[in-house]
């Protein structure tokens, strides 16, 4: 099988005994469970870097490219970026969890333990105190910690506990938590900051998937503090940056109370899943009404009425970043869970059979723009993540 043997070729370096590839469980949607095997197997043929454990962030980049410059300091490497920062390669760490939720084939768990992890401690800062994930490779050059990178990995890692049952994963996102806490404090009645560096804004990326994660943690450990601390941060969040006219999220807020009103994706995603996941554990009604009423929101915002040469119309995901859309699902589809509505997957199933058909290279590589009108320069990892992710999640709804 194709499949497998590229995903073992990746561990060559690893001495694997008595393993047991146990049998894949029965799916919801095996197409989508095959096309979310074959986009891994793309990503790690175009992105691995050969000798490490590491990825690159384009496909078509050069290890000799042009210097790039860090998101938020400006400050300018004195080498040029050889390998991906921590937030697209986190991407594979959610792609491969999703592998292994939907399948329980324990491949999922080995590339996840001898791949993912492995190149993962490389961003690992614990010079810095509380230890946390630096942006970028930690021997090459000190880069800034973002609280919501750290947040992503910590929801991912009580994920792989949820799983497996593992502590090594547990005691790892405890550990991003007591980082996250440390990014908190009572400016503007709460709030977590964005980035360690400057602190100067509190942002829906860094505060929504905080209610996750915490109530994640509450499932994991049913210690009741993270129930309570994912109730007051849902609140915060709800309270300084949701409009209240079509309930979706504004980007961040500013010390000043200035408020930058952009409208991603997986802001209005993780609390759409918040709102769910605090329903499924309080049974609070107001919970499940404010996650149906961002799913609304989302649907009408993030999605456009797309028509096909032979003249259906069918709502089609809007061109943008993908992994956006990817942490949109994870809302759509713990709603979804309370509320049996299969209008949006449906949708999504629909845009991601029109993109495997028209935004897909002969890599097996996807563009950002799903209706195929456009192409885009470079392959970014995270978009090839992010895929491998959603046709995973949605191989899991029956």
């Amino acid at each position: 099988m194709i499949s497998k043997r590229i995903l073992f070729s990746l561990l060559v370096s690893v001495i694997i005994v008595g393993c047991t590839i146990e049998k894949q469980v029965d799916s919801g949607n095996e197409l989508a469970l095959m096309r979310a095997k074959q986009t891994l197997d793309s990503l790690y043929l175009n992105y691995s870097i050969p000798g490490t454990h590491l990825l690159q962030e384009n496909c078509l980049s050069s290890i000799s490219g042009p210097v790039i410059t860090d998101w938020i300091s400006g400050r300018v490497p004195n080498m040029p970026r050889q390998y991906s920062y921590l937030w697209p390669y986190s991407g594979t760490f959610s792609a491969v969890n999703a592998l292994f939720a939907a399948t329980q084939d324990t491949t999922y768990k080995i590339i996840l333990d001898h791949q993912v992890l492995v190149g993962l401690e490389e961003y690992f800062d614990d010079e810095r105190k509380p230890a946390g994930y630096a942006s970028y490779v930690r021997n090459l050059r000190q880069s800034d910690r973002f609280y919501d990178d750290n947040i992503w990995l910590g929801i991912n890692f009580v994920s792989a506990y949820l799983l497996t049952q593992e502590n090594k994963y547990l005691q790892r996102a405890l550990l991003i938590w007591d980082f996250i806490k440390s990014g908190t404090d009572n400016k503007l009645g709460g709030g977590t900051y964005w980035c360690e560096e400057t602190k100067d804004s509190k942002n829906t990326c860094s505060n929504a998937p905080g209610v996750v994660l915490a109530l994640k943690l509450f499932q994991a450990t049913q210690d009741s503090t993270y129930l309570t601390e994912g109730e007051e941060r849902y609140k915060w969040t709800k309270t300084h940056l949701q409009d209240s006219a079509d309930y979706l999220y504004f980007d961040n807020i500013k010390l000043d109370g200035e408020i930058d009103k952009t409208k991603y994706a997986y802001n209005s995603g993780q609390m759409m899943q918040a709102a769910a996941l605090l329903y499924q554990l309080t049974d609070k009604q107001e919970y499940l009404l404010e996650a149906q009423n961002i799913a609304r929101g989302c649907y009408d915002y993030f999605f456009i009425n797309h028509t096909m040469e032979h003249g259906k119309t069918f709502k089609l995901l809007k061109k943008g970043d993908v992994w956006f859309t990817a942490v949109m699902l994870r809302g759509f589809i713990e709603l979804y869970r309370v509320d049996n509505n299969e209008i949006y997957l449906n949708s999504f199933n629909e845009s991601l059979d029109y993109a495997w058909k028209y935004a897909r290279d002969a890599k097996g590589l996807f563009n950002t723009d799903f209706s195929g009108k456009s192409q885009d320069s470079k392959r970014w990892l995270l978009t090839q993540a992010a895929m491998v992710e959603m046709y995973a999640l949605l191989a899991t709804i029956k």
